[in-house]
């Protein structure tokens, strides 16, 4: 399957009202180069929860703030860069969830970076100073049999 051979980059507001465009977006960009609907399905969830993650916590409801996506295809692996000008927040540092426990008796949060963890293939965070955080997201094409 042929990549897209592009990269792709949008801008978005830091509001819940524009996940279904970010998702929207995404997802053309795994199809494009030939991911499957689960694979596109997974691509979308895990960037929701990222931009939702920024939403809430990094930017903390304040709407006049931007998230930046770029997606890019390279060697059958989509990567998408999420750039946001919020608090600082590694996922990498977040522990994992313990489900073995009832609902009722979890620490509330933490489940949005278990699902992304689980869905993509490389999670990546870095903090550039004045020019904000980026998460990195990596899903590998399934390789066809």
């Amino acid at each position: 399957m042929p990549a897209f051979d592009m990269m792709r980059t949008a801008i978005f507001h830091s509001q819940y009202e524009d996940l279904d465009e970010i998702r929207q977006f995404v997802s053309r960009a795994a199809q494009d180069m030939g991911m499957d609907e689960s694979e596109t399905y997974q691509v979308a969830l895990a960037v929701d929860e990222a931009c939702s993650n920024v939403i809430e916590h990094g930017c903390q409801g304040r709407c006049d703030e931007e998230i930046e996506i770029t997606c890019s295809d390279e060697n059958d692996c989509l990567t998408i860069l999420i750039r946001d000008h919020g608090s600082p927040f590694d996922p990498g540092s977040a522990p994992t969830p313990d489900l073995s426990k009832d609902i009722n008796q979890r620490q509330v949060g933490g489940l949005g970076i278990f699902l992304m963890r689980r869905l993509m293939d490389d999670i990546h965070y870095e903090r550039l100073g004045e020019a904000g955080n980026v998460l990195t997201l990596v899903k590998r094409r399934k390789q066809e049999a």
